[in-house]
């Protein structure tokens, strides 16, 4: 094994599981899962390093942490998303989740998801970089090989589209106008 890449996960990654783990207690329900979890996310994150350690360790961390609660949560078809709900504050329920509930939420994924499909192959990059990897405005214009200036304008025209594509359009409720909980019921079988 690479001393050097042992030495830097330690110094860098290694040092915040008391962190990490108080994270993943709040984030995750099921405490049965947490050890795993933290474990996952050590190996993508030391597999990663193999290629190219990132310049903030503890942001690529946290990253590498919710994308994994996010996948697990799809796997478990559990997951309350909300797509204009900033990713830190994810939190999964399943023993209360209503099964309108559950569909909305899964409705407005979908609509995220399709709302992101939509985009400009560039600009979509752009916005997950940024919005989902937590990159900034630089790093992403870095790994895109242009201006920041190309990537402000990408990342707002790719939040101005979303936006129209209905996803700033959810009602108190947290449901869009369009998919109102008897149709997502019925769409999903659960009415």
């Amino acid at each position: 094994m690479d001393t050097p890449l042992n030495q830097w996960f330690a110094e860098h990654v290694l040092v915040h599981e008391a962190e990490i783990m108080r994270y993943l207690a709040r984030a995750w329900p099921f405490k049965d899962d947490l050890l795993d979890l933290r474990q996952e996310c050590y190996v993508k994150v030391y597999e990663s390093a193999l290629r190219c350690r990132p310049e903030n360790p503890r942001a690529f961390l946290y990253t590498a942490l919710r994308n994994l609660i996010i996948d697990r949560a799809r796997r478990n078809k559990t997951a309350s998303l909300d797509p204009a709900q900033d990713l830190d504050e994810l939190k999964f329920d399943r023993a209360g989740a209503d099964p309108s509930d559950r569909a909305d939420s899964w409705m407005e994924l979908k609509r995220l998801r399709d709302g992101l499909t939509a985009l400009p192959q560039r600009c979509r990059a752009a916005v997950w970089l940024h919005k989902v990897d937590g990159l900034t405005y630089a790093e992403v214009a870095h790994r895109q090989g242009v201006s920041v200036k190309t990537i402000e304008k990408q990342i707002s025209r790719g939040l101005r589209q979303l936006a129209d594509h209905g996803l700033a359009h959810a009602g108190a409720s947290g449901r869009h106008p369009e998919y109102p909980a008897a149709i997502a019921r019925k769409e999903y079988g659960n009415g």
